[in-house]
């Protein structure tokens, strides 16, 4: 899953080329990697790739700060 979202991120949303490769910890939007739009869109692909839905409350910074942070919460059993 983390290589999934990694690709789709460096490949489709990146704002400006990064110097380092991007890692499943790097803070997304506290790092500037992603800004509010691209993180609405990579909330989109997540629905339509792993065939989720998102609900508003769950899209906190908690949930995805990282990719890692993400990962963890797509694993979680949803209620």
């Amino acid at each position: 899953m983390n290589e999934i979202l990694l690709t789709y991120i460096q490949e489709q949303l990146l704002n400006n080329e990064m110097e380092e490769q991007l890692e499943a910890q790097d803070d997304l939007l506290g790092d500037g990697i992603l800004d509010s739009l691209g993180m609405m869109k990579l909330i989109l692909f997540i629905e339509t790739e792993f065939d989720t839905k998102v609900p508003p409350q769950d899209m906190v910074i908690e949930n995805f700060m990282s990719v890692q942070h993400i990962s963890d919460y797509l694993a979680k059993p949803k209620a």
